[in-house]
């Protein structure tokens, strides 16, 4: 498991939704910091590693377990 500052439960929140409050999350966050996003929604599959690609921030990590959907992006 990834270290993380900050941490947001978008679990049943539907596309696009998780992507658009990680990135309200994000801005609060100073450069270096980590958010760990959680989401039930199958389609943040490709929708988070998306959104950082697309934000320059790097995703750390992304897995599955117990049905929910987790991803760690450092704020660059």
């Amino acid at each position: 498991m990834t270290a993380f500052n900050k941490e947001l439960d978008a679990s049943g929140l539907h596309c696009p939704m998780p992507a658009l409050r990680s990135k309200k999350a994000l801005e609060s966050m100073a450069s270096g910091e980590v958010l760990h996003i959680i989401s039930t929604d199958p389609a943040s599959k490709n929708d988070i590693p998306s959104f950082a690609k697309a934000t320059r921030n790097e995703l750390l990590e992304a897995r599955e377990e117990a049905g929910k959907f987790h991803y760690y992006i450092r704020k660059t």
